[in-house]
């Protein structure tokens, strides 16, 4: 059976709100905002003291950057304090993610270490040293499940290869929309992306799920769910949804496309809103400090701030 994963889909009667297509003069006064607003790449690293408790000002500056472009990368000042695998709960706690997600290969601590694993069963990517394509966490969960927020810390870097690419999804809506509305309008069909059941050794682990990949979060805000995976998906057979799926793809491959492009190096970590993220391909080192481990914590929550970009 196929579950429905929605937040509150905007309906051609919402007004004022910069994401519903019938109030222009909302989202032209977000999207000049969200323009201007946008930080540089050398604006996003936030040194921290003390993760564990930070002060005023760090925790200012992670939240006007998440209002502004929807995450912060962040760098450990203490490497005494890198040890301790609570980190990035600790961390997300400070910014309201406080209910963690239990997906499937996490940690006993619903914190997973992501490195490269012997797996039995079923093969994911993320626990390989392959290229990791463009997608969003969790956008495979049912509705109560949605993934808002989450914090990575990156405990080793491998010898080589292994560098992420980042692009707030606002801005991807801004750029589709400034297109063609009627691809916004196909992508917050509630059947507009469909995640097949998956199965291992014939069981049946999680069903299928079906949703739109833009919707409107309780809060306001704007929420995605996308993956740029070839199999194991389904799109909805339409001439407007085709558009944007090409749209999207097409997009990634810009090179002057908005995204950021940045090698976390061990002390260093980002707290997000589930932007758009993807990882190259790395390799090893034959040591183990040459080992890439980075610990991932998701969240059902949102990162706490005052007001969305328009503001």
């Amino acid at each position: 059976m196929t579950r429905m994963t929605h937040n509150r889909v905007l309906l051609a009667t919402d007004t004022g709100s910069p994401f519903s297509l019938d109030d222009p003069r909302a989202y032209q006064a977000w999207r000049e905002r969200k323009l201007e607003q946008r930080p540089a790449l050398d604006e996003l690293l936030v040194p921290l003291e003390n993760p564990f408790k930070l002060n005023a000002d760090e925790k200012s500056r992670v939240l006007d950057l998440c209002r502004r472009c929807n995450a912060a990368i962040y760098k450990v000042s203490d490497s005494s304090l890198s040890a301790d695998k609570a980190l990035v709960h600790k961390l997300g706690l400070q910014f309201g993610l406080s209910r963690l997600d239990d997906n499937l290969r996490a940690d006993e601590d619903d914190i997973t270490s992501l490195r490269v694993t012997e797996q039995e069963g079923n093969q994911y990517i993320p626990y390989t040293n392959k290229p990791l394509s463009w997608h969003t966490d969790g956008y495979y969960n049912e509705s109560g499940k949605q993934i808002h927020g989450w914090a990575l810390y990156c405990v080793r870097q491998a010898a080589g290869g292994g560098e992420s690419q980042l692009m707030d999804h606002e801005m991807l809506y801004l750029m589709m929309r400034d297109e063609d509305p009627a691809m916004i309008s196909a992508l917050m069909q509630p059947d507009a992306m469909t995640i097949p059941a998956n199965r291992e050794d014939g069981e049946e682990i999680r069903p299928d799920h079906s949703g739109p990949v833009f919707s409107v979060a309780p809060s306001g805000h704007l929420h995605m769910r996308y993956s740029a995976r070839k199999r194991n998906i389904i799109w909805k057979d339409d001439a407007a949804t085709r558009k944007a799926r090409d749209f999207i793809t097409a997009l990634f491959r810009d090179d002057s496309a908005p995204m950021y492009t940045y090698r976390l190096e061990p002390g260093e970590g980002v707290v997000s809103n589930n932007i758009l993220h993807r990882r190259n391909a790395f390799t090893d080192g034959d040591t183990p400090d040459k080992k890439r481990l980075v610990w991932r914590a998701r969240f059902h929550d949102r990162i706490v701030s005052n007001t969305i970009a328009t503001e």
